[in-house]
């Protein structure tokens, strides 16, 4: 039996959640249509080349709309529709009115009221003329609370990161190229997995902050930004480690302290009911005395089925710390002197009285 299969109880507490808010807004059918929310509520993933759809009614009947060639065996819908996502093999341009299509023939809009959608994906092929609510900044809401199922997905996500940085110390010397540095990678991603990912990291570069690999190769005295995020069935890890070419400068040792402290500060410091906003700017306070560098970005992030989720490490957003947050806390420090940079970054569960660090690789620049 595969240990990450769909968990159909953890989808139903889902739908349970959505239902209560559902029936404080005065929702009567939530009409779902962003894929990693159809996962969210029903349990399989698709992949980006369809386009499924999920409808939930206030009393708890979940229809699941999916490509006809697809249909999940394991699930947590009470009905599952087919649509025809190919027609001779060919991938439909017109998939999500085909899908809506097959839910309209199926679920009642008779005494429905207000229907709650997404409004960055909402269909306007739903034929219903009512009052429609957007339900997406509580999908946001819910998600931030990440159940055991899904925890199970993102710490194996984790684990793939370990193989990739594991392999990246073995090969990362003067004169490899950061094209085969990026193969040999997702290969053990992929090797751990047993199967193919469903996301990567963006950063791939040596002697950069980051950004995906070029036809180039490292030379001694450079470091190498390696901000890695392979996600497993969906839920996506993401952390940093900075790795040096050859043997590090005192400089970049202690520009690399100074990132260290502050993932020590982040350590001891968050617990429900801290604030991201304040986090971002002690760390920033710590960083501002380092002798070199410069930090220009945010500290961190919730993850899940999306790579930058709630909470925000950031100042632009006030977001306070909850039990079940699983976000990252990515200090870095940048200056030419550095040979371009330093990122160091960690994943974090909150727990009832702290966090939990998820990502226990070393940290150091050399091995």
């Amino acid at each position: 039996m595969d240990r990450f299969e769909v968990q159909p109880d953890a989808c139903r507490q889902r739908q349970v959640r959505l239902q209560q808010i559902m029936q404080e807004r005065g929702v009567d059918l939530a009409v779902v249509t962003l894929p990693e929310h159809v996962q969210y509520l029903a349990g399989p993933r698709f992949g980006p080349v369809f386009q499924p759809v999920a409808a939930l009614t206030s009393e708890g009947h979940l229809t699941l709309v999916a490509p006809a060639r697809r249909l999940p065996e394991i699930h947590a819908a009470d009905e599952v529709l087919p649509y025809e996502a190919q027609w001779h093999s060919t991938l439909r341009n017109d998939q999500r009115a085909e899908a809506i299509g097959v839910l309209e023939k199926s679920v009642s809009f008779r005494g429905v009221n207000r229907v709650g959608v997404e409004f960055s994906s909402s269909s306007r092929h739903l034929s219903w003329t009512g009052e429609f609510v957007d339900l997406e900044p509580d999908f946001y809401r819910l998600r931030r609370c990440k159940d055991s199922a899904e925890l199970q997905l993102i710490r194996k996500a984790i684990d793939g990161t370990q193989r990739m940085y594991e392999r990246a110390r073995e090969i990362i010397e003067p004169g490899i190229n950061e094209l085969v540095v990026f193969n040999e990678l997702q290969a053990a991603a992929v090797k751990e997995f047993g199967e193919p990912l469903t996301g990567t990291g963006n950063d791939y570069r040596c002697n950069a902050r980051g950004g995906p690999p070029r036809d180039r190769e490292a030379a001694a005295g450079e470091l190498y930004v390696l901000d890695l995020g392979p996600a497993f069935r969906g839920y996506f890890a993401d952390n940093a480690r900075t790795i040096a070419v050859t043997e590090p400068t005192d400089l970049q040792l202690e520009a690399h302290a100074y990132c260290m402290r502050v993932l020590q500060h982040v350590e001891e410091n968050v617990r429900p009911g801290k604030s991201a906003r304040e986090l971002f700017q002690e760390a920033e306070e710590i960083l501002r005395q380092a002798p070199v560098g410069e930090f220009n970005h945010h500290l961190g992030h919730g993850i899940g089925l999306f790579p930058h989720e709630t909470p925000h490490l950031n100042p632009h957003w006030d977001d306070v710390f909850q039990k079940g947050d699983v976000f990252t806390a990515e200090p870095g420090l940048y200056a030419p002197e550095l040979q371009a940079g330093i990122r160091i970054e960690d994943d974090f569960l909150v727990t009832d009285e702290g966090i939990e660090r998820l990502t226990h690789f070393p940290h150091e620049l050399m091995l």
